[in-house]
């Protein structure tokens, strides 16, 4: 328990350290009128108190990824724990920081326009597409996980009243599709009416089964006479040899890049980019950037390592946490860990918690989408039918892609993540070095994701399935021809002004 104690105070100290370098390298102006003031519309740009306004980032980013990717991390064993740490500190949350400034520079701008401005013409096209392929497949990735859990819970609650639950395949199917059918339609009402009006409204409630799914889930941990690192077969009394043990825990799966493709919104998502621009345009002043931006992202590295803790600890070993991932996905990891270590009650509530991060993610994925296809085109979002003329065929297309399998969806849906957020993290490096500051501060992390996400294209099944030194061969060369371009081709020719 020491070790993850000490990986919590880490991101903790990281916040205050690492946090005020990147703010201070932005350069926040205090007296700058933000985007919530100058662009109020009652709709979208809602000037909200910070606290909320960093419990809906919060709700927004942290969707199944720092849940169900630390659990499937948890496969290569306690380093997995150490990609959440440094990959939040040094990437995840500069990454959101300054995602969520330079959007408020930009007017509450999103990615799309932000890497058009600062990069080039051509990678807003690019990103314009990669982005909404990823928020619908957000969308629709945050309606499966939880109308799974939910099913499962449904089916708890009838059992335990004596009704008869199994009767084959065809009731567990009837209850999946009911469950997707009422989270599709509060999906729709959440992305069409004004962001204060059920966002803002419902979400201090989902906060606070978050904290007790949080708190109730360390609780377990620590209290439950759960033997930790029991999975890997490791104890605390580890050296460092058995840290890092574990690196290739199947066939076909090294470490490098399948881990920082796994593990995304625990240590970086490219989904943040696509979020982090609503509250933007609702912050009122930009010295509360860092509470809400890269504070989020910390307070999900928490989380994250919570549910490493757990995949690394509940089974007996990792042979265990497999099969119980193959047979039912890492909500069924979920679901028997919450239940065993919380009781049915306590299980009951903690799993409801678990089910509302990508509930609140799935929403405003479907309202980002939204935004992000009326920015493109110019279509005003003050009118209802303007609103319901960009959603209906995002719903529609979200529909039906929830009949594609689980695991298919979730390897696209993870390099897609990871790839928006390198032109994100080079985006803001872009944006740095054409204001003359220190860019390296997101350039480092953009070389270290573009070596990911080229390596992983290249190797997994959904790209070029080549093996794994060719992959990694064609990773490091696309990585060094990216940062050339950076380097050379965006060489500012003059420093721009700390408003442009």
């Amino acid at each position: 328990m020491l070790i993850f104690l000490f990986c919590v105070a880490l991101l903790v100290t990281g916040y205050f350290i690492y946090g005020s370098i990147a703010e201070r390298i932005f350069g926040i102006k205090p007296e700058r009128a933000t985007p919530a003031h100058a662009q109020a519309d009652g709709v979208d740009y809602v000037p909200m108190s910070k606290v909320k306004i960093w419990l809906i980032q919060l709700l927004n980013i942290a969707g199944t990824g720092p849940i169900f990717g630390p659990i499937l991390g948890a496969l290569y064993g306690p380093v997995a724990m150490l990609w959440i740490v440094l990959g939040c500190i040094f990437a995840g949350a500069v990454h959101d920081y300054y995602c969520g400034m330079i959007s408020v520079r930009n007017g509450g701008a999103s990615i799309p326009h932000m890497a058009g401005r600062y990069i080039g013409l051509p990678v807003k096209h690019l990103i314009n597409v990669i982005a909404l392929i990823l928020l619908v497949l957000v969308g629709v990735v945050f309606v499966v996980s939880p109308a799974g859990l939910l099913t499962q819970l449904t089916e708890q609650i009838l059992g335990r009243s004596g009704e008869l639950v199994q009767k084959g395949n065809s009731a567990h199917d009837y209850l999946v599709t009911t469950w997707v059918c009422i989270i599709f339609a509060y999906y729709i009402i959440a992305t069409l009416l004004p962001i204060d009006k059920i966002i803002g409204r419902v979400y201090p409630l989902f906060g606070a089964l978050l904290m007790f799914m949080t708190a109730g889930m360390l609780f377990g941990l620590l209290f439950e006479g759960i033997p930790l690192f029991q999975t890997v077969g490791l104890d605390e009394g580890m050296g460092i040899g058995d840290f890092f043990k574990n690196f290739y825990p199947a066939e076909n799966m090294p470490i490098f890049p399948l881990i920082f493709v796994t593990i995304t919104c625990g240590a970086i998502s490219g989904f943040h980019a696509t979020q982090t621009p609503m509250m933007a345009r609702c912050m009122q002043n930009e010295r509360e950037g860092r509470f809400i931006f890269y504070g989020a992202m910390i307070t999900e590295g928490v989380i994250a390592l919570i549910w490493c803790m757990v995949g690394l600890s509940f089974y007996d070993d990792v042979q265990m946490l497999n099969e119980a991932i193959k047979s039912g996905t890492p909500s069924k990891v979920v679901y028997e860990a919450a239940i065993s270590m919380l009781g049915t009650f306590g299980g009951m509530l903690a799993v409801l918690g678990v089910v509302v991060l990508p509930i609140t993610s799935g929403d405003t994925a479907f309202r980002a989408a939204r935004l992000q296809i009326a920015e493109f085109f110019h279509i005003e979002q003050g009118s209802v039918k303007n609103r319901l003329m960009l959603t209906l065929p995002l719903f529609a297309i979200g529909i039906a892609l929830t009949q594609i399998d689980f695991s298919v969806l979730w390897r696209y849906f993870g390099w897609a993540n990871q790839t928006t957020a390198t032109i994100m993290l080079w985006t803001a490096a872009a944006y740095l070095y054409r204001h003359g500051k220190c860019h390296w501060i997101c350039t480092v992390p953009a070389i270290w994701m573009t070596a990911v996400c080229g390596t992983y294209l290249a190797f997994a099944k959904i790209g070029f399935g080549l093996n794994w030194t060719v992959s990694l061969i064609f990773g490091v060369i696309a990585t060094i021809a990216v940062t050339a371009a950076f380097l050379i081709v965006l060489k500012p020719k003059h420093v721009l002004n700390s408003d442009d």
